[in-house]
């Protein structure tokens, strides 16, 4: 993508999840910049979705951008506020991260704030990553209904079929709530009957209660659960079977990728009509597979998840795509080679094809109780 012009240069960097050798950092990307865009965004996305209902007629398209922008502030503060505020490492204050963490367990109505972080530590990191116990292995057997054996057109058909399948979401908006509230904090139980109960009422008693409906319940249960499954399929990939040693930073360095998202551009010398349809098509892409693929999915530092897992406390997490840079021209002392796939499908066929080749009986969902007390329903997290 060097050929496109300078100025496009920092924004594509962002967008696909890749620096330019060279390229310096972002200053201004702190945590508490990433926890700022990701509320106001949330605020954007709802405010934009109510004009288009409020207008009615064709202003209802402006739903579309507004229920996009609405999911990628929730996601954002789910998949990177949260999940920093769970290792300590928001603020690195134990007290605000457990506040903040909190207020955001009870607003998007996930697994508690205590009980995420717990399993997120001991059974998701550390000497259980990828394996019964972790949760990410879980909800792949028990979510998604995948095993070992099954070829990756199988896998494909069963999480899509699950993506559109109403009993799927219904199912997993009640975990939600089962693996919010079970053991829950106080605090989180009487932020959220506050929020949502003040929010019911207004809007029932003022009539507006479909504002509440369209605007912010369906982004926050629909949307967020397609979202939510996609990016569980491309967390990590499963370890091939018969491996004998499963320790150490060159095995756990190996379970996870980052994923750049967008292609390489055209080519300059390509004749003028050709030149013409392959720009056509390149921009196509980059806007209607990559971009939403990077905005609604692959939001935040997800793109660069196996820097994460390499170094899951470092006070420079907010600048995760130039820290990951850093650490990759470097060499990565002291851990393997780091590996990547470029686009969200390609990903997900990575991971795919590590859990066909996977040992069945190491990972047989008839061995979940053996060696994990999780609820079944607990699962669903991601």
């Amino acid at each position: 993508m060097r050929a496109l012009p300078r100025f496009t240069q920092y924004p594509l960097t962002v967008f696909t999840g890749k620096p330019l050798a060279g390229q310096s950092a972002l200053s201004w990307w702190t945590p508490g910049f990433h926890l700022v865009s990701a509320v106001l965004s949330m605020a954007a996305g709802l405010v934009v979705s109510c004009v288009g209902l409020s207008l009615s007629g064709a202003w209802l398209l402006l739903l579309l951008p507004g229920w996009a922008v609405t999911l990628h502030g929730m996601r954002n503060l789910r998949m990177m506020i949260y999940h920093q505020c769970a290792h300590r490492n928001m603020y690195r204050r134990q007290t605000l991260d457990a506040v903040i963490g909190r207020a955001t367990s009870s607003l998007l109505i996930i697994q508690n704030f205590a009980r995420y972080r717990r399993e997120h530590v001991s059974d998701h990191h550390a000497a259980h990553h990828m394996t019964l116990r972790d949760p990410t292995v879980q909800a792949f057997l028990v979510s998604l209904g995948l095993r070992p054996g099954m070829t990756r057109r199988q896998m494909w058909h069963r999480v899509l079929g699950k993506l559109f399948s109403p009993w799927f979401h219904l199912n997993f908006a009640v975990a939600r709530a089962r693996s919010f509230w079970h053991a829950s904090a106080v605090s989180e139980k009487v932020t959220s009957v506050a929020l949502y109960g003040t929010a019911t009422a207004v809007t029932v008693w003022t009539g507006t209660w479909h504002f509440l409906l369209v605007a912010w319940l369906l982004p926050l249960i629909v949307l967020f659960q397609l979202s939510n499954t996609l990016r569980l399929c491309v967390k990590h990939t499963f370890p091939a079977p018969g491996l004998e040693v499963r320790r150490g930073k060159e095995y756990f360095g190996s379970l996870t990728n980052a994923i750049f998202i967008g292609e390489a551009a055209p080519s300059p010398g390509l004749p003028f009509l050709r030149r013409t349809a392959a720009w056509t098509a390149w921009t196509a892409r980059m806007l209607f597979v990559h971009a939403p693929s990077r905005y609604l999915v692959l939001t935040g530092d997800t793109v660069v998840h196996d820097f994460h897992h390499r170094y899951p406390s470092t006070p420079r997490w907010a600048n995760y795509i130039f820290e990951r840079e850093a650490d990759d021209a470097a060499g990565s002392p002291g851990w393997p080679a780091y590996k990547h796939a470029w686009g969200l499908v390609a990903a997900i066929n990575l991971v795919f094809d590590s859990l066909s080749v996977a040992d069945p009986e190491e990972f047989s969902i008839d061995r979940l109780r053996e060696v994990s007390k999780r609820e079944l329903f607990a699962a669903f997290d991601d």
